[in-house]
């Protein structure tokens, strides 16, 4: 279903897929929505009234997952076929594939840069892929649970889980350790989802909740009810002032944030340079370097909407059902109605444009929405500035201190065999 909000609202539904819709996802651009299914296939959908779709086969089992990349030009899914495999959305056919999962995989997400891949299975394991050499190059074990879903922070330093056993865990993939560890819900974590300042973090329950934690001071800051059932999938808009949420009461809940009103230009501003290849270290986050262990007792806000938001949901909501054509036509023109798109000849530039200035446009919408006076303004980068600098200059300090126990433990080591050779 795609909802038109702007106006009266109304919903569009595609209908194409032989059995239930499991994921579904919009390029950068908005101009191509890719959907996975029970039916073993991933399917490729132009958004608009003529219902235009082409199928990508490939999977020998329903497909978990479906994600595009942060540029627009490929596609990755995940599939109970123990396989991740990546598209070219533009060529609408099989790249490659990816194996060493051993059991279904759940989830699987691209870097905001595209290097690399994180994916998460049932078989307990959460693994870090280099999209170049198509090998896994890093893997995180999950105990007493396993991760439903990952997605990598605004930055890409950092990943986070959502996992079966009530916990969400922040793991920093540069340093290969556990960040931050919380488990602050009473049920399996189905879903994350990171604000694009990367300063917090919204999660999705069984438990019928969704969770905002902080990740700056490591802490539980809203409880937020409304779901009447398990909370499935929670998103952010692009700009942070809104995230959506889905459950299994056949509802979709549209929120809006009040974290604060600080200007993330400049927090921003950063965040783009992830979306290019850049040399590793990444050092731009801000995260505490050391596992924190959250349980449930953190004092937070508790919000339940069914007490101060008025339901919007009309008794009889107007639904077009639009099915599915045989494939993806390059029709010059669309109906004047709701829903229109470019013709299929010109997605491939207008997605590199637009994938070029979704950032800064981000970034744009950011500072019409806050009034903040020049002065404060510039105080604020100055500020951020040194936060920076800082940033830099505790990671190298770490590095340094790593290398430093790493020779320590050399040293007793050795002193420790020279002992026994001497007796």
């Amino acid at each position: 279903m795609v909802w038109k909000l702007k106006t009266k609202c109304k919903a569009y539904k595609f209908a194409g897929h032989a059995a239930a819709v499991t994921s579904v996802h919009f390029s950068p651009g908005g101009q191509l929505l890719a959907s996975a299914s029970q039916d073993r296939t991933v399917r490729l959908w132009i958004p608009c009234i003529h219902g235009e779709s082409s199928v990508l086969k490939g999977h020998t089992a329903p497909v978990r997952s479906v994600s595009f990349s942060h540029d627009g030009q490929f596609l990755l899914s995940a599939s109970n076929d123990k396989s991740i495999k990546i598209w070219s959305p533009r060529h609408q056919r099989l790249l490659f594939s990816l194996f060493q999962h051993t059991h279904w995989v759940c989830c699987a997400k691209f870097s905001p840069d595209g290097r690399l891949i994180a994916s998460c299975s049932e078989d307990k394991s959460i693994k870090i892929w280099d999209t170049r050499n198509k090998t896994c190059i890093d893997s995180f074990l999950e105990f007493g649970g396993f991760a439903n879903f990952v997605d990598f922070n605004p930055s890409g330093t950092c990943i986070a889980s959502a996992g079966s056993n009530h916990a969400v865990k922040l793991w920093d993939i540069r340093m290969n350790k556990l960040l931050q560890h919380y488990k602050v819900h009473r049920a399996g974590v189905n879903c994350v989802s990171f604000h694009p300042s990367g300063n917090y973090l919204i999660t999705a329950s069984t438990d019928g909740t969704l969770k905002i934690l902080d990740l700056l001071e490591g802490r539980l800051i809203y409880t937020l009810h409304g779901h009447k059932g398990p909370v499935l999938y929670v998103a952010f808009s692009k700009g942070g002032e809104k995230f959506a949420s889905g459950g299994a009461d056949a509802q979709v809940f549209l929120w809006k944030t009040n974290f604060d009103s600080f200007d993330y230009k400049e927090v921003l501003k950063h965040h783009v340079r992830r979306t290019h290849i850049d040399d590793p270290p990444h050092l731009l986050d801000i995260y505490p370097r050391s596992p924190h262990r959250h349980n449930e007792k953190i004092q937070s806000v508790e919000v339940n909407p069914t007490f101060d938001v008025t339901n919007m949901q009309t008794l009889d909501p107007p639904v077009i059902e639009i099915n599915s054509s045989s494939s993806i036509s390059t029709s010059d023109d669309v109906s004047s109605e709701d829903l229109q798109c470019p013709p299929a000849s010109v997605l491939a530039t207008s997605s590199k444009r637009n994938s070029e200035h979704e950032s800064e446009s981000a970034v744009h919408n950011v500072d019409k929405q806050t009034c903040i006076s020049p002065t404060l303004g510039n105080a604020l980068e100055h500020i951020v500035e040194q936060l920076d600098v800082l940033t830099l200059t505790i990671s190298i300090l770490e590095q340094r201190l790593t290398l430093t126990e790493d020779k320590l433990k050399d040293c007793l080591e050795n002193q420790q065999k020279m002992l026994l050779q001497g007796k």
